[in-house]
């Protein structure tokens, strides 16, 4: 490197002008602040990223299958085919729905209870890894079987409604199912009218008020039995009133949570903390989970009530993700099932990779496998799209604007060089008089930059580590229901802190340049006309 280092040194720290040093103190400082600044920002969006990953895949597979279709009975042979694709390393079946549970008087909706199989679930979720209290053993009953799949048969009356059935019913039930919908009503509606003015009593013969109770007995009788008999007068007379609660006897509708021995033999659920300090329970608890559906639904399946389940709970997990924490339930899969009354059917087929980034690759390999217009595939970022995006999208904006300080500290080496330009002229003059080279002048001020590029750089990078390790150590607190997370989080990646190192330097020695080139291309008789 010759003499253009020694001097690039000797005017980094000249004592004959100060203001100069003063200077490059300051150019080097303000890249230091700004190395560390950017490098500190790097590491928390990058934790946000890892920790987010980290939640999402605690109590998600990396590859789902899933079916065009409420009816997916056909996963155990989806489940053979894919288990032996390259790269996947669990495989088990699930089913997810929205549900409503209640502990006492108080009530959590919108509740995801997602069902599944408790010898299969640990090879492809975390979930044992979150669970703070309680196991997961008792999850599934002894002697377990899936649900059978009912299927009402529309020419026998519902035994739940017996001769009280909806007309709608009845008339399905006499028609078979083959005459359009609206038509049965119609004709059941007129058949009722006419059985009705069949046996109505004409106008002459209606008892009238102070007959003697034989007549109206008579009158009656010569319907052909359609009308009801008995008095309209409530008990207790008009007077009474109706009970403030509507409880039910105990031998018509059983409460098994008042029961411990009857609360020990029911299926197990594993909460989240949050959903348990929003219901007020604990382990051993029992809670009632009930299907959403709004009065009576009339499917495939016939006109079918909300179902009610209750259960115990087993585990209480804690994923660190308060969106999971708080509308997520874990179940047998047997039990899950029994709620819509599909039978042995799932929701889809979830899988875990050996090497998440490699997800989106086994995805592809999977519905190329499955290549039927039937089934879709999707990997855990498809899965969460817009949560990443929105995190990549803040990662790079925050970074370029924080990548500004540098650019300013940049202005401030270009003015350094600048004044030591024109503060050296004469010495540049005698140097180019007695040999130097332009190359070898541009070298001097090339140097300088780099230096000051170099040492803040250094500087920045140590104190972006030492700030990191303080924010680690310290645990910045958050609020979890703002930011999904309690501590800030600080991921610290070596290959970012390169980049943000070497964009810095080539930042300084880019500001060096025009300093540079006009100290290179100065005369030596321009430098000494002054003299």
């Amino acid at each position: 490197m010759g003499y253009p280092l020694s001097l690039a040194l000797r005017y980094l720290g000249s004592k004959k002008r100060a203001f100069i040093s003063v200077g490059s103190a300051f150019a080097t400082l303000g890249v230091t602040l700004g190395v560390a600044a950017l490098a500190i920002v790097m590491s928390v969006t990058g934790g946000f990223q890892q920790q987010f990953r980290e939640k999402v895949l605690g109590v998600n597979a990396h590859v789902l299958v899933l079916k065009y279709s409420i009816d997916f009975r056909e996963y155990r042979e989806i489940m053979a085919k894919v288990k032996d694709v390259p790269g996947v390393v669990g495989v088990a079946p699930f089913v997810i729905n929205p549900m409503m549970v209640t502990h006492a008087d108080r009530t959590a909706t919108g509740v995801l209870l997602k069902g599944v199989d408790p010898d299969l679930m640990p090879t492809v979720l975390d979930l044992p890894k979150h669970i703070t209290e309680g196991s997961l053993a008792g999850m599934r009953r002894p002697g377990a079987v899936p649900p059978a799949r009912h299927v009402l048969n529309r020419s026998e009356p519902d035994p739940f409604r017996g001769a009280h059935a909806d007309p709608r019913e009845r008339a399905i039930a006499a028609d078979g199912g083959d005459t359009p919908f609206l038509d049965l009503i119609r004709r059941q509606i007129e058949d009722d009218a006419r059985t009705l003015d069949a046996g109505a009593p004409a106008e002459d013969e209606v008892p009238l008020s102070g007959t003697s109770p034989d007549a109206g007995a008579s009158a009656s009788a010569k319907g052909d039995g359609a009308l009801l008999g008995g008095g309209v007068t409530p008990d207790g007379g008009y007077t009474s009133q109706l009970p403030t609660e509507d409880i039910l006897p105990e031998n018509i509708d059983p409460d098994p949570c008042k029961s411990p021995a009857q609360v020990a033999a029911l299926p197990g659920v594993v909460i989240g903390r949050t959903l348990g300090k929003q219901l007020a329970v604990g382990l051993g608890d029992c809670l009632q989970v009930t299907s959403p559906t709004i009065g009576v639904s009339l499917g495939a399946a016939g006109a079918r009530p909300p179902i009610a389940k209750q259960f115990r709970v087993i585990a209480i997990f804690e994923a660190g993700f308060d969106q999971y924490d708080s509308k997520l339930a874990y179940t047998d899969l047997y039990e899950a099932q029994a709620f819509y009354e599909q039978g042995d059917s799932v929701t889809g087929v979830e899988m875990k990779v050996d090497d998440i980034e490699r997800a989106h690759t086994v995805s592809k390999q999977i519905e190329k496998l499955l290549s039927n217009g039937v089934y879709h595939t999707m990997d855990w970022h498809e899965l969460n799209r817009g949560l990443f995006t929105a995190l990549l999208i803040q990662q790079i904006g925050m970074s370029v604007v924080l990548a500004l300080i540098i650019v300013v500290a940049a202005f401030t080496v270009i003015a350094t060089l600048i004044m030591v330009v024109l503060d050296k002229k004469k010495e540049i003059a005698l140097l180019k008089a007695i040999g130097a080279r332009d190359d070898d002048i541009l070298r001097v001020f090339l140097y300088q930059g780099g230096l000051i590029g170099l040492v803040g750089t250094g500087l920045g990078l140590v104190l972006g580590v030492a700030g990191c390790k303080a924010l680690a150590t310290y645990g910045f607190p958050l609020d979890p229901k703002v930011y999904f997370i309690s501590r800030l989080p600080v991921n610290i990646r070596p290959t970012e802190f390169i980049i943000t190192g070497a964009v810095a330097i080539v930042i300084c020695l880019l500001a060096t340049i025009f300093p540079a080139l006009y100290a290179a291309w100065l005369r030596p008789s321009d430098g000494l006309r002054s003299e």
